[in-house]
């Protein structure tokens, strides 16, 4: 893949993981953009990186499943699973971040 083609493909990404996140911050709508793992950690006894890392297997999962199914998927569909999988990551680095 050619590096202008490969750019574009990531720049639209990181916009996609942008307007995700901004989209469920209102969806969520708390002053706590964390308070949803920090509940959950609490709920279950655990730290907040370990709720989200439980919440964040079912996308894995989904991730490996349809890369090991043989099948072909719409690029959409490919679009939502590697947003989710991306913006788990970038708030799991918000937690470890705010517990420094």
């Amino acid at each position: 893949m050619k590096l202008e083609k490969f750019s574009k493909i990531i720049h639209e990404q990181i916009n996609r993981s942008l307007d995700t996140l901004d989209i469920k911050a209102k969806e969520y709508a708390t002053e706590d953009r964390l308070h949803n793992f920090k509940t959950a950690a609490a709920l279950h006894g655990c730290t907040p990186e370990k709720a989200l890392a439980g919440m964040m297997a079912k996308h894995t999962v989904s991730v490996y499943d349809m890369c090991n199914s043989g099948e072909e998927y719409p690029l959409d569909l490919w679009d939502e699973k590697i947003t989710d999988s991306i913006n788990y990551l970038l708030l799991l680095r918000a937690i470890v971040e705010e517990e420094e």
